[in-house]
């Protein structure tokens, strides 16, 4: 993809969905971590099912660590690893409260070093709390930067540094959204969405011909 191909493909997404936004729910950036952790291997539905609960009794890293792993297992119990999960969630709230004053900090760093954060986890809270022009690549962005020819690489890691280059800094902060709902809705795995695509035309993908 080119320059000019990749200027209209983001173009072409930012007409069609100005204010993109992540589907997890949160009210707070402690929430926002939160469900990110929790959404490791897990869809944005499930996530937002478990927390609907979760969050209405533990909505800040204090009452997360009161709440325990115990408690927090029974809330999340539906979602994939939950237990590993819980016991990362309530780490990373008392190491929030007694480290960061019970706010989320707002570095990497700082981020990576909370127990179940990592580098995918931090983009996220630095791109949607903090409006930083990160890129999360999880496996939808993997695959449309691979497929589309956006952004090839071999790993999340290429994939992250090709699009933060090859992206213009009118799309960055919005960027990350546009990708992934491209990936859950349009260009999916085992059906990419070709023939409903706006932005085909830009696109390496060859099989696209074939579904037109």
């Amino acid at each position: 993809m080119n320059a000019q191909q990749i200027e209209t493909f983001f173009s072409t997404l930012q007409a069609a969905n100005p204010q993109p936004e992540t589907e997890l729910q949160f009210t707070n950036v402690f929430e926002l971590l939160a469900a990110v952790l929790l959404s490791a291997q897990a869809t944005d539905v499930s996530v937002n099912k478990a927390t609907r609960s979760l969050f209405a009794k533990a909505p800040t890293p204090q009452k997360m660590w009161d709440l325990g792993v115990a408690e927090v297992e029974h809330h999340i119990k539906t979602i994939g690893l939950f237990r590993t999960k819980a016991k990362n969630l309530v780490e990373t709230s008392r190491l929030l409260v007694t480290q960061h004053g019970g706010q989320v900090p707002h570095s990497r760093e700082a981020l990576e070093a909370l127990p179940g954060v990592g580098r995918k986890t931090a983009n996220v809270v630095l791109n949607v709390a903090f409006g930083e022009a990160t890129m999360a690549v999880d496996t939808h962005i993997f695959r449309v930067g691979n497929r589309t020819g956006l952004a090839p690489g071999r790993n999340p890691r290429e994939v992250e540094e090709a699009l933060l280059a090859r992206i213009p800094a009118a799309y960055l902060v919005d960027a990350h959204h546009w990708l992934i709902l491209h990936g859950r809705y349009v260009c999916q795995a085992r059906s990419p969405q070709c023939a409903a695509c706006k932005v085909s035309a830009c696109c390496d993908f060859e099989p696209k011909t074939q579904a037109r």
